[in-house]
């Protein structure tokens, strides 16, 4: 059964950092590419980061980039998502998944002063 459970989320200031995680289970993660997305109640699932299998590519959405860094261990069966210099627009629940695989239930990400 697949398992994907996104922790590291909370309440950050503007221009504050966070780091999330994904810890999965039940698929072949090591030959899995993976996303990131972000979703704020009423708006579309935003894509915010991919990265390939091996970790070797990724690939941002543009009003990340710069400030947003995925990265996996393929060793933990662990993605995770580095996020500085975070502004109050990037409020969401945050999920981890593929298209083919599903998603978690996302971890909320709040940035307010």
């Amino acid at each position: 059964q697949v398992h994907l459970v996104e922790s590291g989320g909370g309440l950050v200031q503007p221009g504050g950092s966070l780091r999330l995680s994904c810890v999965t289970s039940g698929f072949n993660f090591g030959g899995s590419a993976m996303n990131w997305y972000r979703q704020v109640p009423g708006k579309p699932r935003e894509l915010v980061a991919a990265i390939t299998s091996t970790g070797d590519n990724t690939i941002y959405a543009d009003s990340v980039k710069g400030r947003i860094t995925m990265s996996r261990d393929n060793a933990k069966n662990t993605l995770y998502l580095q996020m500085d210099s975070l502004k109050p627009e990037e409020a969401a629940v945050y999920y981890c998944g593929a298209p083919n695989i599903g998603r978690g239930q996302g971890t909320q990400v709040a940035v307010s002063s």
